[in-house]
C-alpha cells in the first residue's frame, strides 16, 4: 500500500500551504472576532481553484480528486478553521450534490457559477425538530402545476446569511414517509427569507442563519433528482462532507501540536524548558500519534471515494476519530500553554472553541458511532 502523494497532490499541498500561511493565518483571529463572512478570502480561494475543486473544468471547476481535496483542506484549517468550514460547506454540501444529481441544465445554470466562486452555496436540512434525525423534517413541498410550494423553517445553515444558492430538503406529503425531496433554491425567490443570524462559540467567520419558506414557489425544474430521492441525496452528500470535517480536525490538531511543541521548548520553569517534563512529553506524543492515525483513516476514506467504492463507514470513522482527537488535543494545548493558553490573545483558545463544533455538525460523534456499529451488527 502506497501512502505517497502523487506529484499533482504535492504541488496542490505546497500551493495551498503557501496561500494559507500568507493570506489566512495572519488574519484568522481578526475575521473570527468580526463574526462576518470573509468575502475577500472566498474570492481569493476561487482564484486558486478551491471553490470548484473536484468539479470538472467544463462546469467551472479545477478538477482534482478526494485525496487532493482533504490534503488541501488540512492546510487551510491549520491556518484558519472558519475558512476551511466555508470551503467545505460551499463545495461539499452546496455544490457537489447539484453536480452529482443535477440535470445538464442545472449543472450549467448553478454548478458553473458556484465552482467559479461567483455564487455561494449552502445546504439546508436541519430544523428545530430535526437535527440528528433528518427523517423528522417538517418542511413541506406541495406540487402546484409546474411549481412546488415550500413551507417550513431551516436552522443553523452554514453560510445561510450569504448564500446565493441552497440545496433544500422538504417532504412531499402525498408520498408519505418516503417523501423527502431535494430542491435548488435561489436567493430572491418569492416566499424565501433569511431568519436569525447566529453568534457561535467557534468557527465564527463561517456564518450561520435560518432559512424561512412561506408559500415559496419553486419551479419544478429546480427539483434536484427525483421525488422521494432526498434521503439518498442527503446521506451521500454528508458522507463527502465528513471528509471535509475530518480534514478540518486534522488541520486544527496539527496547528495545536506545532505551536505546543514550539512553546514547550521555549517556556522555562524551575530552571529548564517545560519540554523536559515527562507530563508535557506524553501530551505531545499523544497528539502526534493521534494525528498520524486520524490522517491515515481520512486518506483511506478519500481513497475509497476516489475508487467509487462505498466509503460511508470509513468517512464516519475518520470524522469520529479526528474530531475527538481535535477536541482532546486542543484542551491539552491550552494546558501546555498554561495561563497564556487561556487568554483571548492566544490562538489556543480559538482552536479549542473551533474543535468543539467538529464533534457536533454533519453528524454528532454519537451518530458516527451509530453508523459504524450498524455495519458491524447487521
Amino acid at each position: 500500500m502506497d501512502f505517497t502523494l502523487n506529484e499533482e497532490q504535492k504541488m496542490l499541498q505546497a500551493m495551498v500551504r503557501d496561500f494559507a500561511e500568507k493570506k489566512l493565518a495572519p488574519v484568522a483571529d481578526k475575521i473570527e472576532q468580526a463574526e462576518e463572512f470573509p468575502m475577500g478570502h472566498f474570492k481569493a480561494l476561487a482564484e486558486i481553484g478551491m471553490t470548484g475543486y473536484g468539479i470538472p473544468a467544463e462546469y467551472g471547476g479545477s478538477g482534482g480528486d478526494n485525496v487532493g481535496f482533504v490534503v488541501a483542506l488540512e492546510e487551510i484549517a491549520r491556518a484558519c478553521a472558519s475558512t476551511c468550514d466555508i470551503v467545505d460547506a460551499h463545495l461539499s454540501l452546496g455544490t457537489e450534490p447539484i453536480y452529482i444529481y443535477g440535470t445538464e441544465e442545472q449543472r450549467r445554470k448553478y454548478v458553473v457559477p458556484l465552482a467559479k466562486g461567483e455564487k455561494i452555496g449552502s445546504f439546508a436540512i436541519t430544523e428545530p425538530n430535526a437535527g440528528s434525525d433528518v427523517s423528522a423534517i417538517e418542511t413541506t413541498a406541495v406540487k402546484d402545476g409546474n411549481d412546488y410550494i415550500l413551507n417550513g423553517t431551516k436552522v443553523f445553515m452554514t453560510l445561510g446569511d450569504v448564500s446565493d444558492i441552497g440545496v433544500v430538503f422538504a417532504n412531499i406529503p402525498s408520498l408519505g414517509k418516503r417523501g423527502m425531496t431535494a430542491f435548488i433554491v435561489e436567493a430572491g425567490m418569492h416566499g424565501f427569507t433569511r431568519g436569525k443570524k447566529y453568534s457561535k462559540l467557534g468557527m465564527r467567520a463561517a456564518t450561520n442563519a435560518d432559512f424561512i419558506f412561506e408559500d415559496c414557489r419553486i419551479p419544478a425544474a429546480n427539483r434536484l433528482g427525483e421525488e422521494g430521492q432526498g434521503m439518498k441525496i442527503c446521506l451521500s452528500t454528508l458522507d463527502h462532507g465528513r471528509l471535509g470535517i475530518a480534514s478540518q480536525c486534522i488541520g486544527i490538531t496539527r496547528a495545536v501540536l506545532e505551536k505546543s511543541a514550539e512553546y514547550a521548548k521555549q517556556r522555562v520553569q524551575f530552571g529548564q524548558p517545560i519540554a523536559n517534563n515527562q507530563a508535557i512529553q506524553w501530551m505531545i506524543a499523544d497528539m502526534a500519534a493521534g494525528l498520524e492515525a486520524a490522517r491515515l483513516l481520512l486518506w483511506k476514506a478519500a481513497f475509497l471515494a476516489d475508487k467509487h467504492e462505498k466509503f460511508t463507514v470509513a468517512a464516519a470513522m475518520a470524522k469520529l476519530m479526528a474530531s475527538e482527537l481535535c477536541m482532546q488535543a486542543s484542551i491539552k494545548g491550552v494546558q501546555i500553554h498554561g495561563g497564556y493558553g487561556y487568554m483571548m490573545d492566544s490562538p489556543m483558545q480559538r482552536y479549542m472553541r473551533d474543535a468543539k463544533l467538529t464533534e457536533i455538525y454533519e453528524g454528532t460523534s454519537e451518530v458516527q458511532r451509530m453508523i459504524i456499529s450498524r455495519e458491524w451488527l447487521k
